[in-house]
């Protein structure tokens, strides 16, 4: 299982009149956690697309559990269970400062050829680079 955390600071753009995150804004930070743990595996968004392979959203499924405030710092889990193959489900974690988890979240993404407009498999070096996290 593939586990990366990345840290955000809520700005004062991310709130409503009381100070409290508003709730379009979690999707936004799944994208960020998820940008960055691919980014941690050496390999970029900019690098898949760049072979033809987009990753358009397929579902988006969120759980708002506790508020979070201007000014926090939050903790975001991005867990990814299984090497994907065509669809690629990720799952996200955001955390408090006081560790409470007070949002989660599923985004299931798929891998698409640029140029058929069609499904397709994973990309090699993305698969490739995700192996590690999966060897038991």
């Amino acid at each position: 299982m593939l586990v990366h955390e990345t840290q955000v600071r809520v700005y004062y753009e991310d709130t409503d009149k009381m100070g409290v995150v508003y709730y379009g804004v979690y999707p936004r930070y799944y994208e960020i956690g998820r940008t960055e743990m691919i980014r941690s595996l050496g390999v970029s968004y900019k690098d898949i697309e760049d072979t033809g392979i987009l990753l358009p959203a397929r579902s988006l499924n969120v759980n708002y559990l506790k508020s979070a405030y201007y000014d926090d710092l939050l903790t975001i889990r991005t867990i990814v269970e299984a090497i994907p193959k065509v669809k690629f489900p990720i799952k996200t974690e955001i955390y408090n400062q006081q560790n409470e988890l007070i949002n989660e979240g599923e985004v299931v993404l798929a891998f698409f050829d640029g140029k058929t407009n069609k499904p397709c498999r994973i990309p090699e070096q993305f698969r490739t680079a995700m192996e590690p996290y999966f060897k038991s």
